[in-house]
């Protein structure tokens, strides 16, 4: 009996094993299967850094830069998908979930935008101050010569306006009016992190997003050049992967209205029912205005190079752009390029990039006073004389505009050049220092003859010849470190302090001559002219730096209440020697009442309700030129005679009186905002 009941044991144990070890063995295959997958969008392009957690659990994945991911988990385990912007899914665990399509959330995809904030960037739902973010797919579309038309009714507030036809004259830009007495109006530029960049020295198709500070509290971080607001402009980097691509068009331009003018029987018709007897009738039937004019032919051609993978690559582009002016013999002529590369290093916590732009302009100035002209002269008086010459009628004000116009030979030429190297490196999880280093020339040369043949000028000079070259460069020199941290799950905070060095100069020179004996020389022998005079020879030169500090605090409350505060101190050689220094502070909160409990029964149409207001302070110091708070010396009307050199010498004197307490212009502003979304759809912002 012992032995049997030993045996029975021993049965037992053998069984509880081998169930223990099958139990096991299911366990562990359960727990080692492996669930493969590709995260998407609805356009079925990748989404990198999507999330993926077995429900219950702390175990999760992030997807790479292709949408895909690998997790180990039980067969059957609720698998939750989710990415800022899409609405999240829950899907049941096998071993091969094929792709996943996540459908855009419109409401949380619109506050989850980053938008560019100066020395940063921010989540539009944390933004406090008056920013407005247009992307890719919002810029103007269409035939666009200059970079400011792609915000041509894009941002509330900011007015884009084509001053002329003549295709060399870019946009002006005006956010909010005008601030300035003396100084321009015009917003600041940032490009890729560079301020006071200009505009077009980067080609349209390669801005990928615009931001515009509006308000004060916004711009304050740009202290002394902020007043006029600031536009931050964002340029391609390359993209994963091997592609070449090309943009271009072919357009027609024409004048769509004309000033409403009488034609010469109109004319002729009102001189008999007037009985004017001073009016002259020349027999001539000429519309000055067409005569003037002529279709503009404009095409743009723009390829791109891009190879690159995960830890570097780089970016070429080249662009050519010929556009016609309506007015005769008007155009642009512009070839560019740019390149831009990166490198990551340190595991991914070093980046460095560079990048070069350039482009080079040609075009033919008119004249203005040909639309005086063009508007006074009388219509019966022809173009031509019979024997093919132009027409000319005694008095200025019957100069003949299209004579005016075709003798003269104007070319202008510009070379821009923007240079920068970036370099990121986090310090430690959330503290990130940047360093961003950048160098720009702009030349701008300037050519122009009139013959001894032309009415203007030319007859009474004896031909005229003008050259001129200004050569502007501007280096700087920005460092500065942030720090993102989150405290459980209410608090958010992001700093920023920084330094900033600028160095602008800027030279040139022009010469006159007139008394030609021949024209064919153009200008390009200005020698050959006899008739010189004083101050038809000058050169110039001049240099300003600006050193600043500044600082930016945001804090985040349970994403319901948020606070920006923002100090920049700018020192400037410009400013007298009372007021070197300058600081411009700024403040703004914003209540997300959406969130807030008694709005609960508002959700079924109500997405997001924000109030935001905010101060600040901001300059402008575009309005004082260098050495304007300096005594200064100059040439005098008189000449003396020195007798240690035996010769007459010119004499020299006070020209302008110190003025220690010049300093910028200060614009203060208040600014209440109200952003809401409604129905998933609907999304407006009111200002005030």
């Amino acid at each position: 009996m012992k032995n049997n009941k030993t045996k029975q044991i021993f049965i037992i144990q053998v069984l509880v094993l081998f169930i223990s070890l099958f139990v096991l063995n299911v366990e562990a295959y359960a727990q080692s299967n492996t669930v493969k997958g590709v995260i998407v969008d609805q356009n079925r392009q990748p989404l990198p850094g999507a999330t993926i957690v077995v429900e219950g659990t702390t175990n999760g994945v992030i997807s790479n830069v292709d949408g895909e991911f690998t997790i180990n988990c039980t067969t059957g385990s609720q698998l939750i998908i989710s990415f800022i912007g899409y609405k999240t899914q829950t899907l049941t665990a096998s071993s091969e979930l094929g792709t996943v399509v996540l459908v855009e959330d419109f409401v949380t995809l619109n506050e989850a935008v980053v938008v560019g904030i100066g020395y940063g960037t921010m989540r539009k739902s944390d933004l406090t101050g008056a920013i407005s973010s247009v992307d890719s797919d919002g810029l103007k579309k269409g035939i666009i010569t200059s970079a400011e038309q792609l915000l041509q009714g894009k941002v509330a507030g900011l007015t884009v306006i084509q001053g002329s036809g003549d295709p060399a004259s870019g946009a002006s830009l005006r956010l909010r009016g005008g601030t300035s007495l003396s100084a321009s109006n015009g917003p600041l530029i940032v490009v890729d992190g560079i301020p006071g960049v200009d505009f077009n020295a980067i080609h349209p198709s390669e801005i990928v997003s615009i931001d515009v500070l509006k308000d004060a509290s916004a711009s304050a971080i740009y202290g002394s050049r902020g007043a006029n607001g600031v536009i931050i402009v964002t340029t391609n980097r390359a993209n994963k992967g091997q592609s070449i691509n090309y943009q271009g068009y072919v357009a027609v331009g024409k004048v769509s209205n004309h000033i409403d003018m009488l034609s010469a029987n109109q004319w002729r018709s009102w001189v008999r029912d007037t009985e004017s007897t001073s009016a002259v009738d020349f027999g001539g039937d000429t519309d000055w205005q067409k005569e003037l004019e002529q279709t503009a032919i404009t095409h743009s051609h723009a390829i791109t190079f891009n190879n690159s993978n995960e830890s570097s690559g780089y970016r070429v582009s080249l662009n050519y752009l010929d556009n016609q002016g309506v007015i005769e013999n008007t155009k642009l002529e512009r070839l560019g390029a740019s390149l831009s590369a990166f490198q990551y290093g340190l595991d991914g916590k070093l980046k460095i990039e560079a990048g070069l732009n350039t482009n080079f302009d040609k075009w033919n100035p008119f004249n203005g006073m040909i639309f005086e002209r063009m508007v006074n002269l009388n219509p019966t008086i022809p173009v031509y004389n019979q024997d093919g010459t132009f027409t000319r009628i005694g008095g200025t004000k019957y100069d003949n505009p299209v004579e005016i116009h075709t003798n003269r030979f104007a070319n202008d030429s510009r070379h821009r050049l923007l240079g920068f190297g970036k370099i990121e490196l986090e310090i430690i999880d959330g503290l990130k220092a940047v360093a961003n280093a950048s160098y720009e020339f702009n030349s701008h040369q300037s050519r122009l003859y009139i013959p001894s043949y032309a009415v203007i000028s030319g007859i009474s000079d004896k031909g005229f010849g003008q050259r001129t070259l200004g050569d502007y460069t501007t280096m700087q020199l920005e460092t500065f470190l942030t720090y993102q941290k989150q405290i459980n799950d209410d608090h958010k905070i992001n700093l920023l302090a920084g330094y900033s060095y600028m160095d602008n100069t800027y030279e040139g020179f022009g010469a006159f001559r007139r008394g030609f004996d021949t024209d064919l020389f153009f200008y390009n022998n200005l020698g050959a002219g006899q008739d010189f005079r004083a101050g038809d020879v000058y050169s110039y030169k001049g240099q300003a730096k600006l050193i600043s500090f500044f600082a930016r605090a945001n804090y985040n409350y349970l994403g319901k209440y948020m606070l920006t505060a923002t100090v920049r101190r700018d020192g400037s050689s410009r400013f007298g020697a009372n007021n070197k220094w300058g600081i411009f502070p700024s403040a703004s909160l914003a209540w997300r009442i959406s969130d807030e409990g008694f709005m609960d029964g508002t959700t079924a149409w109500l997405d997001n309700l924000k109030l935001r207001a905010g101060y600040g302070i901001t300059g402008n110091q575009d309005g004082i030129g260098e050495y304007k708070s300096l005594s200064i010396l100059g040439a005098g009307s008189d000449t003396y005679y020195d007798n240690a050199s035996e010769s007459w010498k010119q004499s020299y004197g006070p020209t302008q009186n110190p003025n220690p307490d010049l300093k910028w212009e200060t614009t203060a502003q208040i600014n209440i905002g109200l952003d809401f979304s409604l129905f998933g759809r609907i999304n407006g912002t009111i200002e005030a």
